[in-house]
């Protein structure tokens, strides 16, 4: 059986595209969409099972995530938010490919395109993880993402405004250390949060349609 790898996919044009290039090069994707229910509706969840269908992804998981980032919001500082919630997020995929054979965890991220997503705070990212975070965007530039995307016909379902920024500060942290996020995450019971989202977590029925 070939590799594995668990694609953290939003109802962006990042993510899809990353997930795309990650089965070019031979490993078999799964994916996981972390839905922002019930603070809002299950817009992107539709989204997300639209891209994996297109993508042909043999599984997509859905994780409500909600009631955990408010409290991350509500706990943290503030500034931290997208750090600490990027880092429940690995820390419930990374369970969840645990469990289905996965070796690594594929993510849209790309170097500074969101000020959020810098060398820094994807350091202090990755160190909540316990296998290998791939981001086969971190060089790219949108133009050529969204060039990607047109091509393996996922562009049209992503448009349209992203809400994964519903909860963040206007000024997030660029330069987290972990030291800081550490200490941060003292506030939180990060053990429950983990345990409580993936007993929620559910397998949504695919039916594949690849790009024409």
């Amino acid at each position: 059986m070939g590799a594995k790898a668990l694609l953290l996919l939003s109802g962006g044009i990042d993510s899809p595209v990353a997930g795309h290039l990650i089965a070019r090069q031979g490993l078999e994707v799964l994916a996981v969409h972390f839905s922002l229910e019930p603070i809002t509706d299950d817009a992107a969840a539709v989204k997300s099972r639209k891209l994996a269908e297109r993508l042909g992804l043999s599984k997509l998981f859905v994780v409500t995530v909600g009631p955990a980032f408010a409290e991350i919001a509500r706990a943290c500082d503030r500034r931290l938010y997208f750090v600490l919630s990027k880092r429940l997020m690995v820390r419930v995929a990374e369970a969840i490919a645990r469990r289905e054979g996965c070796a690594y965890l594929v993510t849209g991220e790309s170097l500074g395109q969101v000020s959020s997503q810098t060398l820094q705070n994807l350091r202090a990212i990755d160190a909540a993880a316990g296998c290998v975070v791939l981001r086969p965007l971190i060089g790219f530039d949108k133009e050529e993402t969204v060039r990607i995307a047109r091509e393996i016909g996922t562009y049209g379902i992503s448009e349209g405004p992203e809400i994964c920024d519903l909860l963040g500060p206007n000024h997030p942290a660029t330069r987290a250390s972990v030291a800081d996020v550490l200490q941060a995450e003292g506030a939180l019971d990060v053990h429950r949060l983990v345990q409580e989202a993936l007993a929620g977590a559910r397998e949504e029925r695919l039916i594949a349609r690849p790009a024409s």
